[in-house]
C-alpha cells in the first residue's frame, strides 16, 4: 500500500486503530496466524463504509472480522487489510430488547439479558466470538441458534447502503445465512427476549457453563467447535470412531477431551492446524464415507 493510498485511510480512521505488520495470532482464538499488512478497527458505520470505498477503488483485497473465534489464517499472514468491527460496542436494553453493536461479545449480551432478567440467552451465553460473526453463522449451542433470539440487525451492503432485516430476511439456517453467502456486513443486532425469573437465568447459564468446562477443552486456544454436524451424525463420534482422539500435528491436536474440536496445545502454527483438519476430513471420509465440513474460515495461502 503506497503513502497516497494510506494518507486516505489515515482521513478516515484515527491512526491509533491502524497496525501495519499486525500478527494475526494476537487477534485470532486459535492463537496462530502471520502478519496482516495492515489491521484497522473502525468504530462507526461511516468509517467502515468509507474505508471499504476506498479498498474497493484501490484494488485492495480486505476481509471483515469480530472477534476472530472462528478464523484461521496463514502462517504468511494475510495481503491485504483486516477490519475489525471489536469498535462497534454500543449496548442498549429496551424492555424485552437489547441492542447490540457488531463488534459486543455474545458473553456479554447474555450478562446483560441475566442483569435485565430477560430469558433467551442462556444456552448462547458461552459461544465465543462477537454477535456479528454469531449472527453471520447462525452459531448455536444446546439446541438454541441465534435466529431463535434475533429479530432484525443492521446489515451494510457492498455498495455501502444499510437494510433492517428481519430474521426471515437474512435466511439463517444451520451454521450459514445471506449475510455470509452475500458477503454483507452486520452493523447491530437487536434481539427480543422474554421476561423471567433472575435466579433461574442464572442456574441455567451456570449449568450450561459447567457442562462445557465438563466435556470442552475451554483450557486451549481453538476455534470452539472446528467441524460442521454432518446430516444424520455427530461429527466428534465419527472422530472418535476413526480412532484419532488425540491426534497431533506439531502443537495442533485433536481434543483428548472432545474430538469435534482441534485446539492449538502450545505452540502450534496454522499450518499444523490445517493439517490436523485435512487429515480427519481424509480419514472419516475414509472410514465412514461421510464428509466433514469445517466452521473455521480460512484466510491466507494454506497451498
Amino acid at each position: 500500500m503506497n503513502q497516497e493510498i494510506l494518507d486516505q485511510i489515515n482521513a478516515i480512521i484515527p491512526k491509533e486503530n491502524i497496525l501495519g505488520d499486525e500478527p494475526m495470532s494476537r487477534h485470532t482464538t486459535f492463537r496462530t496466524g502471520g502478519p496482516a499488512d495492515y489491521f484497522i478497527r473502525i468504530s462507526s458505520k461511516d468509517e467502515l463504509s468509507k474505508l471499504i470505498t476506498v479498498l474497493k477503488k484501490e484494488n485492495i483485497d480486505f476481509f471483515v472480522t469480530g472477534n476472530g473465534s472462528n478464523l484461521l489464517v496463514s502462517d504468511n499472514g494475510y495481503h491485504g487489510v483486516i477490519i475489525s468491527m471489536s469498535g462497534l460496542d454500543t449496548l442498549q436494553v429496551d424492555g424485552n430488547r437489547i441492542v447490540a453493536g457488531a463488534g459486543v461479545l455474545n458473553s456479554k449480551v447474555a450478562q446483560e439479558a441475566l442483569k435485565h432478567s430477560l430469558t433467551g440467552m442462556e444456552a448462547l451465553a458461552g459461544i465465543p466470538g462477537s454477535v456479528g460473526g454469531c449472527l453471520r453463522m447462525n452459531a448455536g449451542a444446546y439446541g438454541s441458534e441465534m435466529k431463535d433470539v434475533v429479530e432484525s440487525a443492521d446489515i451494510m451492503f457492498e455498495d455501502g447502503h444499510v437494510e433492517t432485516m428481519s430474521v426471515d430476511d437474512m435466511k439463517l439456517r444451520y451454521r450459514g445465512s445471506r449475510i455470509g453467502d452475500e458477503k454483507l456486513y452486520v452493523l447491530g443486532v437487536t434481539f427480543t427476549l422474554f421476561n423471567g425469573d433472575k435466579k433461574a437465568i442464572e442456574e441455567a447459564m451456570a449449568d450450561y457453563a459447567a457442562r462445557r468446562r465438563d466435556k470442552q477443552p475451554l483450557e486451549f486456544p481453538s476455534a470452539g467447535s472446528t467441524f460442521k454436524r454432518p446430516e444424520g451424525y455427530f461429527a466428534g463420534k465419527l472422530i472418535q470412531d476413526a480412532g484419532l482422539r488425540g491426534f497431533a500435528i506439531g502443537g495442533a491436536q485433536v481434543s483428548d477431551k472432545h474430538c469435534g474440536f482441534v485446539v492449538n496445545k502450545g505452540g502450534a502454527t496454522s499450518r499444523d492446524v490445517i493439517d490436523v483438519i485435512r487429515h480427519v476430513q481424509k480419514t472419516v471420509l475414509e472410514t465412514s464415507g461421510v464428509e466433514l465440513d469445517t466452521e473455521v474460515i480460512l484466510l491466507g495461502d494454506f497451498e
